[in-house]
């Protein structure tokens, strides 16, 4: 299944790179091409929709301001189960687009170890081995695999409920929104973590790339396989690099309080 599954990704990547191509700096590497970029907002935007008309549905009095965006309480459960097909359709395709580097290995388990002294800024860089998606990236996206199941199913018996026992809808209601809310949840994590916690990760949905620095701090492995350079020695150098900067600066600003800067024609500075 996995051949296969990459032949059909790698077939859908070339023909996205028709309509456009992504520009690579000096200084960065490419992180996700059109094709994943276009999926990702796709399933962004819908599941957003989704939401916020589920919202309504749920609870019209308490998010009765939502309804108007929509056209309506009518056009709101009119479009919601909509919304919900195209976030399922989006979403089957980027499931086969990351299936193959979604695969759980024993290296996240070691990163999911490390963790906590990853977010809490103990550790100035991710695990060495941390290939393209790390441990908590793949958590986040077989949830979602879970949920869509989950909103696929009880969605369609919630859109048809005039076909099925009462029993069987209940059901649905109580599944079709507990799934909601581990999204929900899931999803604000996924915002915090990909903006507040690791900056320049969004950009990386955004214009395809990030920075060398980037790549070298949160997915080691990952860097050294595309570049050939080991990830911990590019970021000795870069901290190495930083620290003669710092020191070179220092020394500049002691000298300029003491007066014993150089004018560029030679001579000193100091013009007391």
């Amino acid at each position: 299944m996995s051949s296969s599954v990459q032949r059909f990704d790698e077939k859908a990547r070339r023909k996205f790179s028709r309509y456009g191509q992504t520009v690579v700096h000096r200084g960065e590497l490419l992180r996700h091409p059109i094709y994943t970029r276009v999926l990702h907002w796709t399933v962004a935007i819908s599941f957003v929709l989704s939401l916020l008309s589920g919202f309504a549905i749920y609870s019209p009095w308490l998010y009765r301001w939502i309804t108007p965006i929509f056209g309506g309480g009518s056009m709101t459960r009119f479009l919601h189960p909509w919304f919900g097909l195209v976030f399922n359709i989006a979403f089957l395709f980027q499931f086969l687009n990351w299936f193959v580097p979604m695969h759980w290995t024993k290296v996240d388990k070691h990163w999911l170890k490390q963790a906590r002294d990853y977010f809490t800024n103990k550790e100035s860089l991710a695990p060495r081995d941390t290939g393209f998606f790390n441990g908590g990236q793949k958590l986040y996206f077989w949830a979602i695999v879970f949920c869509a199941i989950v909103f696929l199913v009880t969605g369609l018996l919630l859109w048809f409920d005039h076909v099925v026992p009462r029993w069987i809808v209940a059901i649905s209601y109580v599944l079709h929104d507990i799934a909601a809310v581990i999204m929900l949840l899931s999803f604000i994590a996924h915002i915090y973590e990909t903006t507040a916690a690791q900056p320049g990760t969004f950009s990386a949905m955004v214009d395809g790339t990030v920075s060398e620095e980037w790549a070298w701090t949160h997915h080691p492995a990952w860097y050294s396989e595309v570049t050939g350079v080991d990830a911990r020695e590019a970021y000795e150098r870069a901290r190495d690099r930083q620290l003669k900067r710092s020191q070179a600066i220092e020394e500049w600003e002691k000298k300029e309080r003491t007066g014993e800067t150089t004018k560029p024609g030679g001579g000193s500075a100091n013009y007391d």
